[in-house]
C-alpha cells in the first residue's frame, strides 16, 4: 500500500470537518463548512433543509469537498496536508431504508449530534468519492481514482490505522 494513502486515511480519520464547495442556483461558486462521518463507501455528512448547501446539492449532486490539517502555531503553512474529493452527493429522503445506518456511521463520530438528527428538516447525504487530488507536502501530491480512495476509506475506518493483517 502507497505510504500517501495510509497518510490520507490518517488525514480523514483526524480531521472531522470539511469544507464543502456546491454551486448557487446562479452557478456561483459557494462553500460551507461540514462535519463528516467515514463509511464503507462514502463519507457521510447531515445537512439541514434550510442551508442553501442542501438546496445546491439536490440542483446539482456533484460537488467537491476539502480536508485538510490545521495550521501550526509556528512555521510554515504551505506545506499543510490536504485532500480535494470530487463527490457525487445522494442526498436520502426521510424515510431512506440507509438512513438508520448512516445515521450510526454519523453519530459514532459526532455522538452530540443526536438531538439534530431528530428533526425534521435535517437530512443525511452520502457523498461517494470519485476522484482526488492529495497534497502531502512539498513534491508530494499526486491523484487519485475511486479504487484508491476507497482503500484509503477502508483504512481510514480503522482506529489504529493499520493494514489488515
Amino acid at each position: 500500500m502507497h505510504s500517501l494513502t495510509r497518510a490520507l486515511a490518517r488525514l480523514l480519520r483526524e480531521q472531522r470537518v470539511a469544507s464543502l464547495a456546491t454551486l448557487d442556483a446562479q452557478g456561483l461558486p459557494q462553500l460551507s463548512l461540514v462535519p463528516f462521518a467515514i463509511d464503507a463507501d462514502a463519507l457521510v455528512i447531515h445537512v439541514s433543509a434550510l442551508a442553501a448547501h442542501t438546496a445546491a446539492l439536490e440542483r446539482q449532486p456533484r460537488a467537491a469537498l476539502m480536508v485538510h490539517e490545521g495550521a501550526p502555531d509556528q512555521g510554515s503553512v504551505h506545506a499543510l496536508h490536504r485532500v480535494a474529493l470530487q463527490v457525487q452527493a445522494r442526498l436520502l429522503p426521510p424515510h431512506d431504508p440507509d438512513r438508520d445506518h448512516l445515521k450510526s456511521v454519523y453519530l459514532a463520530r459526532f455522538p452530540d449530534a443526536l438531538q439534530m438528527t431528530e428533526l425534521g428538516d435535517f437530512r443525511f447525504v452520502r457523498l461517494t468519492l470519485i476522484e482526488a487530488r492529495q497534497v502531502a507536502g512539498f513534491g508530494a501530491a499526486r491523484s487519485l481514482h475511486a479504487d484508491e480512495l476507497a482503500l484509503a476509506l477502508e483504512l481510514a475506518q480503522r482506529p489504529d490505522g493499520h493494514d489488515a493483517p
